[in-house]
C-alpha cells in the first residue's frame, strides 16, 4: 500500500489549502488516438486557451488574481530565486498571445484542465516513487536532479516540496519536477496533484478533478485508483 500524505508543516503555512489528488493505473501514454479523438483533444486545448482569458484582467501578469495568490504563497517559504508557480507560466503564454500548443494527448489534457480552471497541475511517474509520496517542508539538501539539467539542485531548508524516501520530486511546491519521476512513454502508473490555495474556489477544484479523471479514462484508457480532495482535516489518501 502506498499513500500520499500532506505533512503538518504544509498546513501550518496553508491551513485553508486543498489538493486534488488522483492516481491512475493502466495509462497508455503512447496510445494512438483515432482521428476524431485527436481532433477532440486539440479542440479541448484550444478552448481552454480561450477560457483562460477570463483569469487575465490585467496586462501585467502579477496583477491577475491567480498569479498574485501564488506569488504571495511562495513568499511564505524559501524558494529558488525566480521560481514561479506552473499555472503562472501557462497563463503568461496566453496573456502574450502565445497559446499553449499541442504536445501529446496526456500533456494536452492536463494543460487544458489547468488553463480552464487556473489551477497548477503536476503529473509524476508513480512507478518511480519510493515509499509514500509526501508534501511538506524539506530539511534541505535532499536529492533532486531537475528535468533538463545535469547537476543536482537540492531544495532549501523549509522549502515546500513533494518528496519520497529517496529525495525531492517537485521543488517549490509546484515549480519544477525532477528527472527521477518524470513521466515517459513507458509510464503506466501516474500520480496527479492539482493545488488550490483560495478557499472560495474549492468547488471549482472538485469539478476540475472530476473532469480530468473522465478525460484520462476516455482518451488514455486510464483506470482511476484514487480521487480525493486533500485538506487539513483529510491529509492523506491511498494512491496505490
Amino acid at each position: 500500500m502506498q499513500k500520499f500524505i500532506a505533512d503538518e508543516s504544509l498546513w501550518e503555512l496553508f491551513p485553508d489549502a486543498a489538493i486534488a489528488v488522483l492516481s491512475f493505473k493502466g495509462v497508455q501514454e503512447t496510445k494512438e488516438l483515432s482521428e476524431q479523438e485527436a481532433i477532440e483533444v486539440r479542440q479541448l486545448l484550444a478552448a481552454a486557451n480561450e477560457e483562460a482569458n477570463k483569469y487575465l484582467t490585467s496586462n501585467t501578469i502579477s496583477q491577475n488574481a491567480v498569479p498574485a495568490a501564488w506569488r504571495a504563497a511562495y513568499q511564505k517559504f524559501p524558494t529558488k530565486k525566480g521560481a514561479r508557480c506552473s499555472i503562472e507560466n501557462l497563463l503568461k503564454r496566453v496573456l502574450k498571445g502565445n497559446p499553449v500548443g499541442t504536445i501529446a494527448p496526456s500533456v494536452d489534457i492536463t494543460n487544458a484542465i489547468s488553463l480552464k480552471y487556473a489551477f497548477p497541475i503536476g503529473v509524476e511517474n508513480l512507478g518511480a516513487v519510493e515509499g509514500d509520496l509526501r508534501l511538506g517542508a524539506m530539511q534541505g539538501g535532499e536529492d533532486f536532479l531537475p528535468i533538463g539539467s545535469d547537476k543536482q539542485e537540492p531544495p532549501l531548508p523549509g522549502e515546500i516540496a513533494y518528496y519520497d524516501t529517496v529525495g525531492a520530486i517537485c521543488r517549490c511546491w509546484n515549480w519544477r519536477d525532477g528527472q527521477r519521476t518524470e513521466v515517459n512513454d513507458a509510464t503506466t502508473e501516474e500520480f496527479v496533484a492539482m493545488e488550490c490555495i483560495e478557499p472560495e474556489r474549492i468547488d471549482d477544484l472538485r469539478t476540475a478533478m472530476d473532469e480530468l479523471a473522465e478525460l484520462m479514462t476516455k482518451y488514455l484508457d486510464a483506470e482511476v485508483v484514487a480521487k480525493e480532495i486533500i485538506t487539513k482535516d483529510n491529509p492523506e489518501v491511498v494512491i496505490a
